[in-house]
């Protein structure tokens, strides 16, 4: 799973939790998430980003290029507003788009068995 976030969305780090709910019960069955942060370096995002992982519990992989809402990734795939998530299969086809809280474990069940 991509998921598109950052350290000043609330509405990110309330989902946050479900997120890593769903890591933990899934990562050893081909499940990975991919966090990629929309935080900016101008407002020392940084240190807010790396915060905000540690907090949070956030123990998969991370990438940010510290440029807002001109991240590279969130350009690509046309990101507008956070959070937003992409899940996607083995070959790297989307399967499903902004499954967050109990349906991002219903998705998960239905997909990995």
């Amino acid at each position: 799973m991509v998921d598109f976030w950052a350290s000043w969305c609330g509405p990110c780090r309330v989902e946050n939790p479900n997120v890593v709910g769903a890591f933990n019960k899934y990562k050893d069955r081909n499940f990975t998430v991919l966090g990629v942060s929309l935080d900016d370096e101008e407002r020392d995002g940084h240190k807010k980003w790396l915060a905000a992982i540690a907090k949070d519990h956030l123990t998969w992989t991370h990438v940010s290029d510290l440029k807002y809402w001109d991240n590279a990734v969130a350009k690509q795939y046309g990101i507008q507003a956070i959070p937003q998530n992409l899940l996607l299969d083995p070959s790297g086809k989307i399967v499903a788009k902004n499954i967050r809280g109990e349906d991002l474990q219903v998705k998960l069940a239905e997909l990995i068995k």
